[in-house]
Protein backbone atom coordinates (compact mmCIF):
# COMPACT_ATOMS: atom_id res chain seq x y z
CA UNK A 1 0.00 0.00 0.00
CA UNK A 2 1.69 3.40 -1.13
CA UNK A 3 0.79 5.31 1.98
CA UNK A 4 0.33 9.26 1.51
CA UNK A 5 2.15 12.05 2.43
CA UNK A 6 2.57 15.55 3.83
CA UNK A 7 1.56 16.88 -0.01
CA UNK A 8 -1.65 15.08 0.22
CA UNK A 9 -2.59 17.12 3.21
CA UNK A 10 -1.92 20.31 1.56
CA UNK A 11 -3.97 19.45 -1.39
CA UNK A 12 -6.72 18.56 0.59
CA UNK A 13 -6.38 21.83 2.81
CA UNK A 14 -6.08 23.73 -0.48
CA UNK A 15 -9.33 21.76 -2.36
CA UNK A 16 -11.81 22.41 1.14
CA UNK A 17 -10.25 26.22 1.80
CA UNK A 18 -13.70 27.81 0.74
CA UNK A 19 -15.99 25.12 2.40
CA UNK A 20 -14.88 24.62 5.85
CA UNK A 21 -14.02 26.80 8.53
CA UNK A 22 -10.61 27.52 9.99
CA UNK A 23 -10.87 26.54 13.43
CA UNK A 24 -9.65 28.34 16.42
CA UNK A 25 -6.94 27.34 19.01
CA UNK A 26 -7.70 27.41 22.35
CA UNK A 27 -6.16 27.64 25.47
CA UNK A 28 -6.49 27.91 29.76
CA UNK A 29 -4.06 29.85 32.06
CA UNK A 30 -5.51 27.60 34.99
CA UNK A 31 -5.21 24.26 33.19
CA UNK A 32 -1.49 25.23 32.10
CA UNK A 33 -0.54 25.99 35.94
CA UNK A 34 -2.34 22.95 36.97
CA UNK A 35 -0.67 20.61 35.07
CA UNK A 36 2.73 22.76 34.09
CA UNK A 37 3.07 22.27 30.95
CA UNK A 38 1.70 24.02 27.57
CA UNK A 39 -1.49 23.02 26.39
CA UNK A 40 -3.66 24.26 23.64
CA UNK A 41 -6.90 22.74 21.87
CA UNK A 42 -7.43 22.79 18.01
CA UNK A 43 -11.22 23.41 18.72
CA UNK A 44 -13.11 21.28 15.65
CA UNK A 45 -16.28 21.59 17.69
CA UNK A 46 -16.39 24.79 15.73
CA UNK A 47 -16.28 23.25 12.26
CA UNK A 48 -19.16 23.36 9.98
CA UNK A 49 -21.69 20.48 11.53
CA UNK A 50 -19.61 20.71 14.63
CA UNK A 51 -17.09 17.74 14.14
CA UNK A 52 -13.92 17.29 12.23
CA UNK A 53 -15.55 15.27 9.72
CA UNK A 54 -16.31 18.12 8.08
CA UNK A 55 -12.90 17.96 6.21
CA UNK A 56 -13.11 14.45 4.97
CA UNK A 57 -16.37 14.29 3.58
CA UNK A 58 -16.06 17.83 1.85
CA UNK A 59 -12.21 16.95 0.36
CA UNK A 60 -14.03 13.96 -0.60
CA UNK A 61 -16.64 15.23 -2.93
CA UNK A 62 -14.48 18.52 -3.80
CA UNK A 63 -12.20 15.58 -5.39
CA UNK A 64 -14.85 14.05 -7.46
CA UNK A 65 -15.87 16.59 -8.65
CA UNK A 66 -12.68 18.43 -9.62
CA UNK A 67 -12.01 14.93 -11.63
CA UNK A 68 -15.09 15.15 -13.23
CA UNK A 69 -16.61 12.11 -11.15
CA UNK A 70 -19.56 13.78 -9.84
CA UNK A 71 -22.22 10.81 -8.23
CA UNK A 72 -25.79 10.59 -9.19
CA UNK A 73 -26.02 9.97 -5.17
CA UNK A 74 -24.11 9.37 -2.28
CA UNK A 75 -24.55 7.13 0.12
CA UNK A 76 -23.07 6.65 3.95
CA UNK A 77 -23.19 4.69 6.90
CA UNK A 78 -22.78 6.20 10.19
CA UNK A 79 -24.08 6.82 14.77
CA UNK A 80 -23.34 10.83 14.33
CA UNK A 81 -21.24 12.88 13.26
CA UNK A 82 -20.06 11.71 9.99
CA UNK A 83 -23.97 11.48 8.52
CA UNK A 84 -24.00 15.01 9.46
CA UNK A 85 -20.95 15.97 7.49
CA UNK A 86 -21.58 13.71 4.61
CA UNK A 87 -25.30 15.25 4.26
CA UNK A 88 -24.05 18.59 4.79
CA UNK A 89 -21.14 18.34 2.10
CA UNK A 90 -23.18 16.96 -0.77
CA UNK A 91 -25.65 19.58 -0.04
CA UNK A 92 -22.75 22.01 -1.23
CA UNK A 93 -22.12 20.34 -4.65
CA UNK A 94 -26.12 19.33 -5.05
CA UNK A 95 -25.70 15.79 -5.13
CA UNK A 96 -28.72 13.67 -2.64
CA UNK A 97 -27.65 11.72 -0.16
CA UNK A 98 -29.06 8.95 1.61
CA UNK A 99 -27.92 8.02 5.26
CA UNK A 100 -27.46 5.11 7.14
CA UNK A 101 -27.86 5.15 10.62
CA UNK A 102 -28.11 3.07 13.73
CA UNK A 103 -31.82 3.60 15.90
CA UNK A 104 -29.49 4.05 18.73
CA UNK A 105 -27.78 7.31 17.03
CA UNK A 106 -27.86 10.17 18.67
CA UNK A 107 -31.35 11.60 18.40
CA UNK A 108 -30.21 15.23 17.83
CA UNK A 109 -27.42 14.15 15.32
CA UNK A 110 -30.51 12.13 13.65
CA UNK A 111 -32.28 15.60 13.17
CA UNK A 112 -29.17 17.67 11.73
CA UNK A 113 -28.61 14.96 9.36
CA UNK A 114 -31.86 15.39 7.81
CA UNK A 115 -31.83 18.90 8.06
CA UNK A 116 -28.71 19.08 5.69
CA UNK A 117 -31.37 17.38 3.29
CA UNK A 118 -30.21 13.94 3.63
CA UNK A 119 -32.67 10.52 3.71
CA UNK A 120 -31.74 8.70 6.83
CA UNK A 121 -32.71 5.32 6.78
CA UNK A 122 -32.82 3.92 10.53
CA UNK A 123 -31.38 0.60 11.17
CA UNK A 124 -31.73 -1.86 14.05
CA UNK A 125 -28.30 -2.68 14.65
CA UNK A 126 -24.70 -1.81 13.38
CA UNK A 127 -24.33 -4.88 11.78
CA UNK A 128 -27.61 -4.15 9.83
CA UNK A 129 -25.99 -0.52 8.98
CA UNK A 130 -23.24 -1.85 7.41
CA UNK A 131 -24.96 -4.25 5.89
CA UNK A 132 -27.47 -1.70 4.25
CA UNK A 133 -24.80 0.61 2.86
CA UNK A 134 -22.38 -1.83 1.44
CA UNK A 135 -25.89 -3.13 -0.87
CA UNK A 136 -26.46 0.78 -1.40
CA UNK A 137 -22.87 1.37 -2.57
CA UNK A 138 -23.44 -1.74 -5.34
CA UNK A 139 -26.19 0.23 -7.09
CA UNK A 140 -25.28 1.89 -10.24
CA UNK A 141 -24.75 6.31 -9.89
CA UNK A 142 -24.34 5.59 -6.05
CA UNK A 143 -20.65 6.55 -4.08
CA UNK A 144 -20.31 5.24 -0.77
CA UNK A 145 -18.50 7.75 1.32
CA UNK A 146 -16.85 5.61 4.16
CA UNK A 147 -16.44 7.40 7.53
CA UNK A 148 -13.05 6.97 7.63
CA UNK A 149 -11.18 3.99 5.25
CA UNK A 150 -10.64 6.28 2.37
CA UNK A 151 -7.63 7.95 1.60
CA UNK A 152 -9.59 11.27 0.73
CA UNK A 153 -11.23 10.91 3.66
CA UNK A 154 -7.92 10.43 5.58
CA UNK A 155 -6.61 13.35 3.64
CA UNK A 156 -9.50 15.90 4.50
CA UNK A 157 -8.93 14.80 8.31
CA UNK A 158 -5.12 15.71 8.50
CA UNK A 159 -6.19 19.05 7.81
CA UNK A 160 -6.59 20.18 10.90
CA UNK A 161 -3.68 19.30 12.55
CA UNK A 162 -1.82 20.50 9.85
CA UNK A 163 -3.78 24.11 10.21
CA UNK A 164 -3.12 23.82 13.72
CA UNK A 165 0.75 23.39 13.43
CA UNK A 166 1.37 26.16 11.20
CA UNK A 167 -0.37 28.32 13.77
CA UNK A 168 1.54 27.58 16.79
CA UNK A 169 4.65 26.17 15.52
CA UNK A 170 6.30 23.21 16.59
CA UNK A 171 4.83 21.09 19.40
CA UNK A 172 6.02 18.07 21.27
CA UNK A 173 2.80 15.93 20.74
CA UNK A 174 -0.77 15.45 19.55
CA UNK A 175 -3.31 13.85 20.49
CA UNK A 176 -6.86 12.76 19.12
CA UNK A 177 -9.33 10.29 19.81
CA UNK A 178 -9.90 6.97 17.93
CA UNK A 179 -13.01 5.58 16.46
CA UNK A 180 -12.07 4.60 13.11
CA UNK A 181 -8.60 6.07 12.68
CA UNK A 182 -9.60 8.23 9.88
CA UNK A 183 -8.63 11.40 12.16
CA UNK A 184 -5.33 9.79 13.65
CA UNK A 185 -4.45 8.53 10.31
CA UNK A 186 -4.44 12.23 8.38
CA UNK A 187 -2.76 13.63 11.94
CA UNK A 188 0.05 10.91 11.70
CA UNK A 189 0.53 12.34 8.38
CA UNK A 190 0.04 15.91 8.86
CA UNK A 191 2.62 15.59 12.16
CA UNK A 192 5.71 13.85 10.76
CA UNK A 193 5.30 15.62 7.20
CA UNK A 194 6.37 18.80 9.39
CA UNK A 195 8.23 16.99 12.09
CA UNK A 196 9.13 13.68 12.26
CA UNK A 197 10.42 14.01 16.07
CA UNK A 198 6.34 15.31 17.01
CA UNK A 199 5.08 12.51 18.83
CA UNK A 200 0.98 11.45 18.27
CA UNK A 201 -0.78 9.91 20.31
CA UNK A 202 -4.29 8.71 20.87
CA UNK A 203 -7.21 7.96 23.11
CA UNK A 204 -9.78 5.16 22.91
CA UNK A 205 -11.98 4.16 25.44
CA UNK A 206 -11.49 1.39 27.52
CA UNK A 207 -15.16 -0.20 26.56
CA UNK A 208 -14.51 0.25 23.28
CA UNK A 209 -10.67 -0.72 22.85
CA UNK A 210 -10.47 -3.00 19.11
CA UNK A 211 -7.75 -0.54 17.92
CA UNK A 212 -5.45 -0.26 21.30
CA UNK A 213 -5.82 -4.69 21.10
CA UNK A 214 -5.69 -4.40 17.19
CA UNK A 215 -2.07 -2.82 17.69
CA UNK A 216 -1.19 -5.13 20.40
CA UNK A 217 -1.99 -8.02 18.25
CA UNK A 218 -0.85 -6.41 14.83
CA UNK A 219 -3.70 -7.97 13.44
CA UNK A 220 -7.67 -5.72 13.02
CA UNK A 221 -9.65 -7.13 15.61
CA UNK A 222 -13.36 -5.97 15.70
CA UNK A 223 -15.43 -5.66 18.64
CA UNK A 224 -17.97 -8.61 19.72
CA UNK A 225 -21.04 -5.94 20.08
CA UNK A 226 -21.79 -2.54 20.31
CA UNK A 227 -19.96 -1.08 23.31
CA UNK A 228 -21.28 0.46 26.34
CA UNK A 229 -19.31 4.29 26.40
CA UNK A 230 -20.80 7.54 26.59
CA UNK A 231 -17.60 8.50 23.36
CA UNK A 232 -20.17 7.89 20.98
CA UNK A 233 -18.02 9.25 18.29
CA UNK A 234 -15.71 6.07 19.22
CA UNK A 235 -18.01 3.36 18.80
CA UNK A 236 -16.57 1.74 15.52
CA UNK A 237 -16.85 -1.68 15.47
CA UNK A 238 -12.73 -2.04 14.33
CA UNK A 239 -10.93 0.55 12.21
CA UNK A 240 -10.01 0.12 8.68
CA UNK A 241 -7.29 -1.61 6.31
CA UNK A 242 -6.24 1.62 5.86
CA UNK A 243 -6.16 3.78 8.59
CA UNK A 244 -4.57 0.45 10.14
CA UNK A 245 -1.64 1.47 8.53
CA UNK A 246 -1.07 4.56 9.64
CA UNK A 247 -2.40 3.57 13.24
CA UNK A 248 0.99 1.39 13.57
CA UNK A 249 2.93 5.01 13.44
CA UNK A 250 1.23 6.03 16.42
CA UNK A 251 3.75 6.78 19.68
CA UNK A 252 1.58 5.25 21.64
CA UNK A 253 -2.76 4.53 22.24
CA UNK A 254 -4.38 5.11 25.74
CA UNK A 255 -7.18 3.01 26.80
CA UNK A 256 -9.64 5.43 28.84
CA UNK A 257 -12.31 4.72 31.53
CA UNK A 258 -15.37 6.20 31.87
CA UNK A 259 -14.93 8.23 34.96
CA UNK A 260 -11.88 9.91 33.34
CA UNK A 261 -14.18 10.66 30.26
CA UNK A 262 -16.69 12.06 32.06
CA UNK A 263 -14.18 13.89 34.68
CA UNK A 264 -12.52 15.98 31.52
CA UNK A 265 -15.73 16.16 29.54
CA UNK A 266 -16.94 19.22 32.68
CA UNK A 267 -13.74 20.07 33.38
CA UNK A 268 -12.84 21.20 29.64
CA UNK A 269 -16.57 22.72 28.91
CA UNK A 270 -15.51 24.65 31.92
CA UNK A 271 -12.49 25.74 31.37
CA UNK A 272 -12.60 26.28 27.45
CA UNK A 273 -16.64 27.61 27.47
CA UNK A 274 -16.77 25.43 24.64
CA UNK A 275 -19.04 22.38 23.70
CA UNK A 276 -17.07 19.35 24.04
CA UNK A 277 -18.20 15.84 23.18
CA UNK A 278 -16.77 12.98 25.31
CA UNK A 279 -14.69 11.51 22.44
CA UNK A 280 -13.12 14.70 22.51
CA UNK A 281 -12.52 14.80 26.30
CA UNK A 282 -10.72 11.34 26.99
CA UNK A 283 -7.83 12.71 24.91
CA UNK A 284 -7.40 14.96 27.57
CA UNK A 285 -6.49 11.96 30.01
CA UNK A 286 -4.17 10.25 27.25
CA UNK A 287 -1.86 13.43 27.29
CA UNK A 288 -2.43 14.01 31.41
CA UNK A 289 -1.14 10.15 31.73
CA UNK A 290 1.38 11.07 29.15
CA UNK A 291 2.39 14.21 30.66
CA UNK A 292 3.50 12.53 34.28
CA UNK A 293 6.23 10.90 32.55
CA UNK A 294 7.83 13.60 30.73
CA UNK A 295 10.38 15.17 33.04
CA UNK A 296 10.32 18.69 31.58
CA UNK A 297 7.45 21.09 30.31
CA UNK A 298 6.05 20.12 27.35
CA UNK A 299 4.22 21.84 24.69
CA UNK A 300 1.21 19.60 23.30
CA UNK A 301 -1.64 20.20 21.18
CA UNK A 302 -5.17 18.40 21.31
CA UNK A 303 -7.94 17.74 19.05
CA UNK A 304 -11.50 18.69 20.10
CA UNK A 305 -12.68 16.38 17.43
CA UNK A 306 -16.65 17.47 17.51
CA UNK A 307 -19.24 19.16 20.03
CA UNK A 308 -22.43 17.81 19.31
CA UNK A 309 -24.05 16.50 22.65
CA UNK A 310 -27.79 16.34 22.89
CA UNK A 311 -30.29 16.70 26.17
CA UNK A 312 -29.80 12.88 27.05
CA UNK A 313 -25.98 12.58 27.04
CA UNK A 314 -25.76 16.04 28.81
CA UNK A 315 -27.89 14.41 31.45
CA UNK A 316 -25.52 11.99 31.62
CA UNK A 317 -22.16 13.81 31.73
CA UNK A 318 -23.59 15.97 34.81
CA UNK A 319 -25.00 13.67 36.71
CA UNK A 320 -22.70 14.14 38.90
CA UNK A 321 -20.47 16.88 39.96
CA UNK A 322 -16.87 16.66 39.29
CA UNK A 323 -15.60 19.88 39.22
CA UNK A 324 -14.53 19.65 42.85
CA UNK A 325 -11.50 17.65 42.11
CA UNK A 326 -9.10 20.25 40.72
CA UNK A 327 -7.01 18.58 37.77
CA UNK A 328 -3.22 17.32 38.29
CA UNK A 329 -0.85 15.06 36.87
CA UNK A 330 -1.11 13.21 39.91
CA UNK A 331 -3.80 11.46 41.28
Amino acid sequence: MKLLKIEDIINAGNRIEKLINKTPIYTSALLNKWMGHEIYFKAECMQKVGAFKARGAANSIAFLMENGKKPKHIVANSSGNHAQAVAWAASQFNIPSTIYMPAYSSKIKIQATQSYGAKTVLCNSRVETDDNVKSAASEEGNYWLHPFNSELVIAGQGTAAYEAINELGQVDAIFAPCGGGGLLSGTVIASHGLNPKTRVIGAEPLNANDAARSLRANSILNLDSVPDTLADGAMTMSVGSITFEYLKKLDDMYEIDEQSIVYWTQWLTHLLKISIEPTSAMSMEAARLWLKKQTTPKKILIIISGGNIDQEMQMKIWKENMLEQLPQLIN
